[in-house]
């Protein structure tokens, strides 16, 4: 079967990448500050900090780890005594932190141990890669800096590539507006038996949150007024990653499991794309804004080194295998995507929307992500991403409009991945999504025109954390949306997380919601669940 089309569409996106890219090129000239200020240039090293002169506790922001391998995982903290002002409490001056990873959660039988610097250039974080542990097996981790000993963190390594397993269960989570609400469904979270957790994008909101924390409204505390106002530098930046990271909820799931992080856009700002910002900026001013979040968000997530920023630009997008059960393809589509169509919003597909030159991943990626599918031999293609992939049209009849912010919007992007599904001979596709703040559960159509079609694989869409407040269980386009869209299974408006059990058979997908995030506290339920066998894709009731 010929594929020239297909070819042809990603050589005119490789084209149009690359006068993107040109532009990326020369505005990260004007963040050049962010790549070279960095330990082991200059004078990054020349003050050294005694860690027993802290004289408050350096832990606030919790443990976490992350990004497992067979024989590693990721290790993340960030000392921070003052997490609520400029330089949270920490000299400027390197710091000694050691840390210790354990068979047992009191540390009587290691199985690492170490130090490691705690920089003022990366704000005082840690990112340890302890290496020779156990494939698929539990430990627990803590850091000490001077007198002072974190909490304990419990993390497991990835199964060996060739491992047989049986089962993997996971989580998808997105969308955690502080201002929106509690953090209560991560509180949850840490309670559930889990493999791994995936955060797919909106980590953060660069919003502003007022003194009473917004919809949480608190009456025993204010906030600094430094948090009322759009981060756009990176002190911005990380005194919100401080301000999120102080969450007992969050922070009680990242010492539960470990993550595996993506981002979307709120990272850095509303429905930017590329170099192209909300408020249409010159791009080079723009990307100093990236650079800055780009950065903030490596010093604050369990990241390895390959993802550490270059100044405007980060390598996120990366393949993670859980034995021979899943192969994992993170994916970024924000940092390499073509504007949004139509000036972005809500609007009838057209030719705009349809231009075969648009992409939402860049060629390079969708190139990485169709060879490595062609390579995969796992039972299980899981596709973690951030936009909704499936069609989602906003009424019946003719005159639907569509997305432009999501893969609706770079419909030529969605041919030419689903065609490379086919042609790696992808059966059991799954993709993970967030973005929307609602439950959904698709089957992923090759023709969304044609109800009849073959269904190429299923899409799991989390709801938000917080973001949207409490929602409801059914918004008020839930019937429009249902009869419009004849591959949507689910549709659910409340907060919470989805839990995806992978094993040989089948995946099943679990909508976990909590009743409200604007009080805390509210209890946790199970409002669907759907399961798609391997080998014939589609979601059915479990």
């Amino acid at each position: 079967m010929s594929h020239a089309p297909h070819e042809q569409e990603i050589r005119a996106a490789a084209a149009h990448f690359g006068r993107r890219r040109f532009l990326t090129v020369t505005g990260a000239a004007a963040a050049l500050a962010f790549a070279t200020n960095l330990p082991g240039t200059g004078a990054a090293y020349a003050a050294e900090a005694d860690a027993r002169t802290i004289t408050e506790n350096p832990f606030t922001l919790g443990v976490a780890s992350g990004d497992p391998q067979p024989g590693s995982v990721v290790l993340w903290t960030r000392l921070a005594p003052r997490p609520y002002e400029p330089g949270n409490g920490m000299p400027n001056a390197r710091v000694t932190v050691r840390w210790e990873v354990a068979y047992d959660e009191h540390f009587k039988r290691l199985a690492g141990r170490g130090r490691a610097d705690a920089h003022p250039e990366f704000n005082h974080s840690v990112h340890i890669e302890p290496t020779g542990l156990a494939p698929d097996r539990v430990y627990y981790y803590r850091f000490r800096a001077g007198s002072w000993i974190s909490p304990v963190g419990r993390t497991r390594t990835a199964p060996a590539r060739a491992a047989r397993i049986s089962e993997l269960k996971l989580a998808a989570v997105s969308c955690q507006a502080y201002h929106d609400g509690y953090f209560t469904a991560y509180r949850h979270l840490a309670q559930e038996d889990l493999d791994v957790v995936f955060h797919l994008g909106d980590y953060l909101y660069e919003y502003p949150v007022s003194a009473v924390g917004g919809a949480r409204n608190y009456t025993d505390r204010k906030l600094p007024a430094l948090f009322n106002r759009e981060t756009v530098t990176l002190e911005d930046y990380r005194l919100r990653y401080a301000l999120y990271k102080s969450d007992p909820d969050l922070q009680a799931a990242h010492a539960a499991h470990p993550f595996i992080v993506t981002w979307d856009d709120h990272e850095v700002e509303n429905n930017y794309a590329s170099d192209i910002s909300e408020d249409n900026l010159p791009p080079a001013e723009f990307l100093v804004r990236r650079a800055a979040a780009y950065r903030a968000y490596w010093e604050n997530q369990p990241l390895r080194r390959p993802q550490r920023p270059n100044g405007p630009d980060a390598r996120l997008y990366r393949r993670l295998q859980y034995g021979q059960l899943a192969q994992f393809d993170i994916l970024d589509t924000r940092q390499y995507r073509s504007d949004q169509a139509y000036g972005d919003g809500w609007h009838v597909p057209g030719a705009e929307s349809e231009d075969p030159g648009r992409t939402l991943t860049g060629a390079t990626q969708e190139r990485w992500l169709i060879d490595g599918w062609r390579q995969s031999t796992a039972r299980w293609n899981v596709l973690p991403q951030q936009v909704t992939f499936s069609e989602r049209r906003n009424a019946t009849g003719a005159g639907y409009q569509l997305s432009m912010d999501a893969w609706d919007g770079y419909a030529a992007s969605r041919r030419r991945v689903l065609a490379g599904a086919e042609s790696a001979g992808v059966d059991n596709l799954v993709v993970l999504t967030g973005d929307v703040h609602v439950h959904y559960a698709f089957d992923i159509k090759k023709d969304f025109k044609d109800p009849g079609s073959r269904t190429a694989g299923v899409e799991f869409v989390t709801t938000s954390i917080a973001s949207g407040k409490d929602g409801a269980d059914k918004p008020a386009n839930w019937a429009t949306y249902m009869a419009a869209n004849p591959h949507m299974k689910f549709y659910n408006g409340r907060r919470g997380y989805l839990t995806v059990t992978l094993d040989r058979d089948t995946a099943r997908g679990d909508y976990r919601t909590v009743s409200a995030v604007t009080s805390p506290g509210a209890p946790v339920h199970t409002a669907a669940s759907f399961v798609s066998e391997a080998g014939h894709p589609g979601l059915k009731p479990a």
